[in-house]
């Protein structure tokens, strides 16, 4: 019994581990991990990544940096110079981001959906 027992937690543990690792199961984007820290300013590039859960983009620049932007209450989010909404980011999209960089952070201030 014992050993039924100690197989059983090991396989519970086992697929507990895997299950874990297989990524993101919530309907959200994958995480990309090597991104870059660059100095504040404003970058046009591609939504590599859009993670509506999160609130999250991943920006793929023209010289091919990755930005991970989480979307706050007070960026200001744009289509064509109008008012939009996070919806209107698209995986693929063309955007233009403005960001501030706070420590090993960027802190979006405004996204502009160029498409």
């Amino acid at each position: 019994m014992k050993k039924y027992f100690l197989v059983f937690s090991f396989s519970l543990m086992t697929t507990s581990l895997v299950l874990t690792s297989c990524g993101n199961s919530g309907g959200g984007s994958a995480e990309i991990e090597n991104t870059d820290i660059v100095p504040s300013g404003t970058y046009k590039g591609v939504a590599k990544e859009v993670d509506a859960d999160e609130k999250e983009i991943y920006v793929e620049t023209s010289d091919g940096k990755i930005l991970e932007l989480y979307l706050k209450e007070n960026t200001k989010l744009t289509k064509n110079g109008q008012p939009a909404v996070f919806g209107d980011l698209k995986q693929g999209g063309q955007v233009e981001v403005t960001v501030e960089k706070v420590g090993n952070k960027l802190d979006p201030k405004a996204v502009n959906i160029l498409e």
